[in-house]
């Protein structure tokens, strides 16, 4: 065995395929695609697959000038909006990605290879327009391993449905709660029994579900450190909650998804080449600087998921991440965390939903600021 093997196989990264997990960047820029960076990825640590949101693409497309060239190209042959020229720019990114990754895509048959590119924030609630977005995206971008992403909410699941049944690939994000998540099984299910019913293949369509987990215990331990400054009776109970509501949840969807799985409605859909909905973690960074900066990869390691990680996180697992069967270890244990933080009143409901609404804010803010950004670039990058 050559020296670059033995480092491949030692690589924590690429360990995680041996228990099922797939890695995931949660991370898109043009010149980190244009300069082999993600292919690198790719080809030393087992990555397979790319998401991207609209605080992504503002960081990227919106700050500095690496896009300059191409916007002056853009206006040059025609005139543009800021809205017009974002999206040119992003289907831009997501193609170069997707054809990165299409060798996982074809090796993986079709489970992994994945790039996501999410429909505007605007359409949350509006079922119709976002599978309007979606339909356009899906033909704007035309490549297989394209995942539209729909959020997670009651008017988003309506879209995924539909979207299932076209023979769409979906990532559904901004999923917090346990009950969110299991609507939007069903929904993935349920597009599927829609398109066999009309005669269609239900093979070869893939679909993820973001389950959301640091973002839960940064707002329940700040609860829990509030509650512990004003001397609460409960203190003990309620310092041994901090940092393990978020994995706790994450574990008990993991627990329904094998039970839902398991039973006969999936094994007929599977009969017929369907392949399952997979849980993603998504928002895996820790926030809080006491916690391991692998926390929320170490504690999640499971079959048939994926983690989607950011690019700090992802290098810190490389170099001491800690690979082992976790995502199913304990499940008495966390269950006994949620009941636990519900008997002291934490409020995990209340959080998660506003967590939802936050989540879509924070990407309707960053949409605004990006189509600015660009409206600015316009106005000193058009030709006179």
């Amino acid at each position: 065995m050559n020296e670059s093997s033995s480092i491949i196989l030692t690589n924590p990264l690429c360990e995680l395929a041996r228990f099922g997990q797939s890695p995931w960047l949660d991370f898109i820029q043009r010149s980190f695609t244009e300069n082999g960076s993600l292919k690198r990825l790719v080809d030393q640590d087992g990555l397979k697959g790319v998401t991207s949101n609209p605080a992504i693409f503002q960081k990227a497309i919106g700050q500095g000038s690496e896009y300059d060239a191409r916007i002056r190209q853009v206006l040059a042959e025609r005139t543009a909006d800021a809205a017009t020229l974002y999206e040119i720019l992003a289907v831009e990114d997501i193609q170069a990605a997707a054809k990165v990754l299409y060798p996982v895509y074809e090796a993986s048959r079709h489970i992994d290879g994945y790039v996501s590119l999410e429909v505007s924030p605007h359409l949350a609630h509006d079922p119709i327009g976002t599978l309007a977005e979606a339909r356009h995206l899906w033909k704007r971008v035309d490549a297989p391993n394209l995942m539209i992403k729909i959020p997670g909410t009651q008017e988003g699941g309506e879209a995924v449905r539909t979207a299932i049944a076209d023979g769409m690939n979906v990532n559904v994000t901004l999923l917090f709660s346990l009950d969110a998540y299991k609507k939007v099984l069903d929904a993935y299910m349920a597009g599927l029994e829609a398109r066999h019913a009309q005669g269609l293949p239900v093979s070869g369509i893939a679909s993820v579900a973001s389950f959301f987990i640091s973002r839960i215990d940064a707002r329940i331990d700040a609860a829990i450190d509030a509650r512990l400054a004003a001397a609460d009776p409960q203190a003990e109970a309620l310092k041994n909650l901090r940092g393990k509501v978020a994995i706790a949840n994450a574990r008990m969807a993991y627990q329904y998804w094998r039970e839902v799985t398991q039973g006969v409605r999936w094994r007929k859909l599977a009969a017929l080449g369907a392949q399952p909905q997979r849980l993603l973690w998504a928002s895996t960074g820790t926030k809080d600087l006491a916690y391991s900066d692998v926390l929320y990869v170490d504690a999640l390691i499971g079959p048939e998921t994926v983690n989607t990680i950011p690019p700090a996180t992802f290098a810190a697992f490389r170099d001491h991440g800690t690979v082992a069967p976790t995502l199913t270890q304990d499940i008495p244990g966390a269950a006994r965390v949620l009941h636990e933080a519900d008997r002291l009143g934490l409020d995990l409901a209340g959080v998660t939903e506003t967590l939802l609404h936050e989540g879509l804010g924070a990407f309707e803010e960053a949409f605004h600021v990006l189509r600015d950004s660009i409206s600015t670039k316009i106005s000193s990058l058009k030709p006179h």
